[in-house]
């Protein structure tokens, strides 16, 4: 009996991380599983306590990173991803995006682990082209208020691709667009579950700018089998997964009232700072690369997200203490 292959994916208790340890565990891999706790939840993964194949350790990888034994393959998913998460914490999320991603190639290249890293479409900040490839160098404030998740992203991209080049380490880039489903946090702060907490406690619900912003939403099951098929794939260079059907967060607002069975208001408020005016993946490296592309439809995907939100203990749906962001 051959033993199984070891992994570690750090945010593992957040919304993708603990996804992506119940796929692993679905492989048969032996997960290793951390978490500071800061913006992750053990709700999210304590199903997984109870098996000899998964464990668990609170740290933060922003420091010195430890892992004893063999390791084939490190997840690096630890980092705020929502806004009201990183404008909270904007110094721990920098942090995380440097000296997190440095301890976890230094791991990397003492286990000889292949290395697959989280970064965001962020990258491509505010962009001028659409879709958006790969190639497409973005459109970023390093200043404004989401330079610190997008340079922290941009930075970890680079280190990443520079200990590929220089040590022969073997990485893996994923930039990840909007993702939804079960785990989300109703009160995140992102634009989906704002919308469903709004339409669940009977608000109108606000729309920032004149709502003809676009965002394109992939279903969280989806996206991990892109990442998947990413890690055990021979492609170092950054690749999009996300669903290219993209919508007006208009449009998107009255899909969630249709949903929902509402008739509240639309408010409209004023648009954030450097908030993107479009989002779209061209995921034709995807297509090519993994034979990869979204098979869950927005409305079979937010149908069970809704049902997941609706299910959640009262005080949590009624907690609305923050303010969220077209993202």
């Amino acid at each position: 009996m051959t033993s199984r292959k070891r992994i570690l994916i750090t945010g593992a208790a957040g919304f993708l991380g603990s996804h992506l340890c119940d796929r692993f565990i679905k492989e048969d891999f032996h997960v290793i599983a951390m978490d500071n706790l800061i913006t992750g939840d053990l709700r999210n993964i304590e199903h997984l306590f109870k098996l000899e194949n998964f464990e668990f350790y609170n740290h933060d990888v922003s420091k010195y990173v430890y892992v004893s034994g063999d390791l084939d393959y490190i997840l690096h998913f630890a980092s705020p991803a929502s806004p009201i998460d990183y404008l909270k914490i904007p110094i721990q999320t920098l942090k995380v995006g440097s000296l997190g991603i440095h301890n976890l190639l230094g791991l990397a290249r003492a286990k000889k682990s292949r290395l697959l890293i989280a970064s965001t479409s962020e990258v491509y900040g505010d962009p001028t082209v659409n879709p958006q490839p790969e190639e497409y160098w973005g459109n970023v404030n390093p200043v404004g208020p989401r330079g610190v998740y997008d340079e922290a992203k941009r930075f970890q991209e680079a280190i990443t691709m520079a200990y590929h080049t220089f040590h022969g380490l073997e990485t893996r880039i994923v930039r990840i667009f909007n993702t939804y489903g079960p785990r989300m946090r109703l009160n995140d702060g992102r634009v989906l579950p704002a919308f469903i907490g709004q339409a669940i406690r009977g608000e109108d619900l606000t729309v920032f700018g004149d709502g003809s912003q676009t965002r394109s939403f992939c279903y969280v099951d989806d996206l991990v089998e892109g990442i998947y098929r990413l890690l055990f794939s021979d492609y170092a260079q950054p690749v999009n997964i996300g669903n290219p059907d993209k919508i007006t967060i208009k449009e998107f607002c009255e899909e969630i009232i249709k949903l929902t069975g509402t008739n509240q208001k639309i408010i409209y408020t004023e648009l954030p700072t450097d908030d993107p005016k479009q989002r779209q993946p061209d995921i034709s490296k995807a297509k090519a690369i993994l034979n990869w592309e979204p098979k869950v439809s927005r409305a079979e995907g937010l149908k069970i997200t809704y049902d997941y939100f609706k299910s959640l203990p009262e005080q949590e749906i009624m907690h609305k203490d923050f303010k969220y962001y077209n993202k």
